[in-house]
């Protein structure tokens, strides 16, 4: 099964770059077949089994995403977008688009409130299957260690203060109505102007979507010695106005100073753990005295947790001048 959840993320990945491309040549069944050397219909099984909905549904609500993006960040007639995303008509993509959304293309456009894409499936993401292998452990002086001043900013999130980690996190959220990952994740990826959105599809940063940790007297003391509660979001520009969810909550981040332990790109099939392990071995031997600073363990600090393997692995700590 483990295999099949790769397969089937090869497939997701694969249709995103072809509805990104307009490459609508690709976009069937038989083309993603003959890409793993299957057959159509055990594709088709094996889709379904792992993603909960059919092969067509998927591609369809796949491509009604990224219609909707284009709907809110352009100005291009809503015919010219549905034919760019597989619809043959206006009317054809005006009632999908109504059918998924609960309003009218022209509706969002005048109020892009956000939305469930319904869309969003992460068949291989190594902390929901508690996977990653060990692979070579390196050393922390491959942590790139630097301070920062980031500026003031929103975050909009959920939280939870009992999860023990990420792959707990979800766990936890998933017996909340609203509030499981899909969801969640399909929500802030409706979301215009996240700080951290660098146009991609992926979870944790590539799309914007963040873990954090913020210090409250309420949440689980942590082996840091703080008490933490969890969080899952989006960091939004200060003047962010529009429409908060109502299962998510939204905080003010006053401009402080911060240290970042980052790690470069890395394969999460073999060398997750291993990252993982070298970067909290820097973050607990860190030698804070010479620097002129400490770490912050003031209320409502927040600590910023990015995993994009294509890009880095980084934790953002609240500091302070001593």
């Amino acid at each position: 099964m483990y295999e099949w959840h790769k397969n089937i993320q090869v497939i997701v990945d694969e249709i995103d770059r072809c509805i990104k491309h307009q490459n609508d040549e690709a976009l069937t069944l038989e083309h993603l077949a003959q890409k793993l050397s299957y057959s159509e219909f055990y594709i088709s099984r094996k889709f379904k089994e792992i993603s909960g909905m059919q092969f067509r549904d998927y591609l369809r609500y796949r491509r009604l995403a990224f219609a909707l993006k284009q709907v809110r960040d352009t100005q291009s007639s809503f015919l010219e977008i549905g034919l760019n995303h597989g619809f043959s008509s206006h009317e054809a993509f005006t009632r999908a688009f109504k059918e998924t959304y609960g309003m009218s293309p022209r509706e969002y456009r005048q109020n892009p409130t956000p939305v469930h894409l319904q869309s969003i499936i992460r068949p291989f993401d190594c902390y929901l299957l508690e996977a990653g292998g060990t692979g070579m452990l390196g050393s922390v002086e491959d942590i790139k260690t630097y301070f920062v001043r980031i500026p003031a900013h929103k975050f909009l999130h959920i939280k939870n203060y009992e999860s023990r980690g990420y792959w707990d996190f979800w766990q936890k959220q998933s017996l909340i109505p609203g509030q499981d990952c899909e969801t969640i994740c399909g929500i802030l990826d409706s979301i215009k102007g996240k700080l951290d959105d660098n146009g991609g599809s992926e979870m944790n940063s590539g799309s914007g979507q963040i873990m954090a940790y913020i210090n409250e007297p309420t949440g689980r003391i942590c082996s840091w010695g703080i008490p933490l509660s969890e969080c899952y979001g989006v960091r939004l520009p200060i003047d962010y106005d529009g429409e908060i969810p109502p299962q998510m909550h939204m905080v003010v981040v006053p401009e402080a100073e911060y240290i970042v332990f980052e790690h470069g790109p890395f394969d999460f099939e073999t060398e997750n753990s291993s990252v993982e392990q070298l970067i909290e071995e820097a973050m607990k031997t860190f030698d804070y005295s010479a620097t002129g600073y400490c770490l912050d363990t003031s209320p409502n600090r927040i600590f910023y947790f990015y995993h994009d393997c294509l890009r880095f692995w980084k934790y953002i700590r609240p500091v302070r001048k001593v």
